[in-house]
């Protein structure tokens, strides 16, 4: 997929305040400072389409931004550690919970983890919540050109193979790297075929 256009469309904090559900979309999530927004400015080949920080927790809106005018990607709040108020964060997890489990054109939830990472139980819990709500998601190892090629390899093994322990199937799975754009290619292409299925739900019948 060659991406020509990228633009920002909205913030909100409700669902239906969300744009029309007309095209296909997908929404990028993972714990505060995994490289949410690096990995969206990768993809769209953009330097501040996403917002980048330091400080944890930047992003607090359910925010769209609309592809080669035909499709949606929605950066979300982190999960797990940033500073905030208890209120806050209940506030974002009520937020993100109405998203995901109201949104009719969702097709994906791109989960974002740190490659560089032991599997940690804050993303093993709400990939379980994705589960138990039927929302389906695909997983993006993030962070590669941290650390080796192998070790980037092996983590993301051992991540796996602790799913395997509750989950039946496994879905697709990326490592990247926003430095070196490792994944890009592949993700792009996976969210191409996605996109054509969903414009073309006949084609996808045959």
């Amino acid at each position: 997929m060659d991406i020509k256009s990228a633009t920002y469309l909205i913030s909100n904090v409700r669902v239906d305040a969300c744009p029309t559900p007309d095209m296909p979309e997908f929404a990028f999530i993972g714990r505060s400072n995994v490289g949410k927004s690096s990995l969206i400015n990768m993809l769209t080949s953009s330097t501040k389409l996403a917002k980048v920080s330091s400080n944890p927790g930047k992003t607090q809106t359910i925010n769209h931004f609309i592809i080669n005018k035909n499709w949606y990607l929605v950066d979300l709040p982190g999960y797990g550690y940033a500073k905030v108020s208890q209120t806050q964060r209940a506030a974002w997890q009520k937020m993100i919970a109405n998203y995901l489990q109201k949104r009719e054109n969702l097709v994906t939830v791109f989960v974002l983890i740190d490659v560089r990472l032991k599997p940690q139980k804050n993303d093993l819990d709400f990939l379980a919540q994705l589960g138990e709500w039927k929302v389906p998601f695909n997983i993006v190892f993030t962070k590669a050109d941290k650390i080796t090629q192998r070790e980037a390899s092996k983590n993301a093994k051992q991540f796996i193979e602790t799913m395997r322990q509750e989950w039946q199937f496994i879905p697709r799975s990326f490592i990247t790297s926003t430095v070196k754009h490792l994944g890009k290619k592949e993700l792009l292409g996976y969210l191409d075929e996605m996109i054509f299925d969903w414009h073309n739900p006949e084609a996808e019948e045959h």
